[in-house]
């Protein structure tokens, strides 16, 4: 007895797009990290608390961003070309894009992304997120092209390295010497999916149209 395996239809292997959701639409958008935390409260009304996860995650319902006819039907033709959940995009999120603060012009010393060995040429771009003595690390891997300037100790590097927009790895031509700290400063996306494979669209004639939810969840790979 053998199994017939019945081919898949064409474009339904999981990608990712590198392409932006709506910026005008995600602008108006809510969200941001979530964290997963196991709390057991003890008898004696102690609590033992432990981290499920070691990184967060970013979530957002863009529903809010949608104010006029053309962006409903604009983020329809979005989620019926991402195949629904089947493929990632990108996504601007407006409270946090770039390695400076919101106030502040992105520079090429914002972010430390790794220390000179003279033998390492490649560099993951990174955020550090810190508060008192505690300090968090977040990969970068999808910036912005034409944003990402770098540095070696505090001076701009204008040539002697490639970015892969796609990863946010930093390759230097040459490898920057043993303890030269490496900086770097960037606008960035945060690679998405849809959370839901439908749109519950409304009908409404003095909204023309509205949809409750659109949960966006970010992918971490």
């Amino acid at each position: 007895h053998c199994t017939r395996r019945v081919p898949r239809p064409e474009g339904d292997v999981m990608a990712f797009h590198e392409v932006r959701f709506p910026d005008n639409i995600s602008r108006g958008a809510r969200g941001g990290p979530e964290r997963r935390t196991q709390i057991v409260e003890l008898a004696s009304g102690d609590e033992e608390r432990n981290a499920s996860w070691a990184n967060s995650r970013r979530r957002y319902d863009v529903a809010y961003g949608i104010r006029r006819a053309d962006d409903l039907a604009s983020v329809v033709s979005f989620f019926e070309a991402r195949n629904g959940r089947l493929h990632g995009f990108r996504y601007k999120d407006w409270a946090d894009h770039k390695s400076a603060l919101p106030s502040q012009a992105i520079s090429p010393t914002d972010q430390q992304i790794g220390t000179g060995t003279g033998i390492q040429q490649t560099f993951q771009l990174a955020k550090r997120y810190t508060s008192g003595p505690q300090t968090w690390v977040r990969t970068i891997a999808k910036p912005v092209t034409g944003t990402v300037r770098v540095a070696l100790g505090m001076v701009e590097q204008i040539s002697g390295w490639t970015l892969d927009a796609t990863t946010g790895v930093i390759t230097f031509t040459t490898a920057p010497a043993g303890g030269v700290i490496v900086r770097a400063g960037f606008e960035f996306d945060v690679p998405v999916r849809f959370d839901s494979d439908t749109l519950d669209v409304t009908l409404d004639f003095e909204r023309l149209g509205s949809i409750t939810s659109i949960p966006l969840l970010e992918i971490r790979r």
